[in-house]
């Protein structure tokens, strides 16, 4: 009998042995916290930096030497200009130097289904001798303009302290923090601002350029034309660059580089030379310009001694 009972149980012994493999159990989610992430110049941005730098020296230079072939009367057109390439090598030599630059901190949070949020650090570097530099360059290329159309003085004030407005909001932005409406919030502050300028120079000073004649008003409409196209460039490539980092920031230097070049140098080689043989753009300045405070009138010593 015990050996009948132990055929049973190894005949029935398969009843006992599982029919499937248990299924493995699902990964558990981890989250990895990343490093932070700097975004500066390299190579290519700081090899940019120092050839505009040197651009803008030669520049002035030449402008500087254009002056001296007209009197000092006359010199007005000359002078600005020259002050704008000298600002503008004054801003790109604290950028290749690294004094002109800081870093915003951006914090990129990332949503997740099975985990908590993870945030990734980004560290973007921004020139902010660069706006130092625009404050100061731009208002000088608006005060050329209104000179070169006659704008009036109260519409040349609002021009150029909206220029200043656009080019500080620019600064507020690119310090801005990120999923806030402050960053974006600078940026249209900015680009109303723009439109405001552009409202002074296309239809004020293109009004008052005609009256001052047909050759003018037609050089006018040109170089303000090339000028707002230009300018019009440069919200752009903040929204793609500071506003969105999409643009890497050597990429981001390059672009400004070539902006730069064109508003400025450029623009002032050909506002010189047409000048130079427009008359109807003179402006003869006597007075303090060329012949410093008068001597008339003033008390002598001795005069009294009689």
């Amino acid at each position: 009998m015990v050996v009948d009972l132990v055929q049973a149980l190894v005949k029935t012994s398969h009843i006992m042995v599982p029919t499937s493999t248990p299924s493995s159990a699902a990964p558990i989610p981890t989250v990895v916290p990343d490093l932070p992430e700097y975004q500066h110049a390299g190579h290519s941005g700081k090899t940019a930096l120092w050839v505009v730098f040197v651009i803008m020296i030669i520049s002035s230079i030449t402008f500087v030497g254009m002056s001296w072939r007209v009197p000092v009367s006359k010199r007005l057109y000359y002078v600005i200009t020259t002050l704008i390439t000298i600002f503008a090598s004054l801003s790109y030599f604290a950028m290749a130097t690294g004094h002109g630059v800081s870093y915003n901190h951006v914090r990129v949070r990332h949503s997740h289904n099975h985990v908590p949020d993870t945030f990734h650090d980004v560290y973007r570097q921004v020139f902010w001798a660069r706006y130092v530099g625009w404050s100061l360059t731009t208002p000088l290329i608006i005060i050329d303009l209104g000179l070169l159309a006659g704008l009036s003085g109260a519409h040349l004030l609002i021009a150029i302290i909206a220029d200043v407005i656009m080019t500080l909001a620019g600064m507020f932005a690119a310090f801005g923090s990120e999923g806030t409406p402050q960053k974006w919030g600078w940026y249209a502050i900015g680009c109303i601002s723009y439109l405001v300028v552009v409202w002074h120079l296309a239809i004020n000073g293109r009004a008052q350029a005609k009256a001052k004649g047909s050759k003018v008003g037609q050089f006018f409409v040109a170089i303000t034309a090339f000028t707002i196209i230009v300018w019009t460039v440069y919200p752009i490539v903040w929204g793609i660059a500071s506003g969105a980092r999409k643009m890497s920031v050597d990429c981001e230097i390059i672009a400004y580089a070539v902006l730069d070049i064109l508003a400025i140098v450029v623009f002032g080689l050909w506002l010189l030379l047409t000048h130079a043989k427009m008359p109807e753009t003179s402006l003869d300045l006597g007075g303090f310009w060329s012949n410093g405070v008068s001597r008339e009138g003033t008390l002598r010593l001795g005069d009294d001694d009689a």
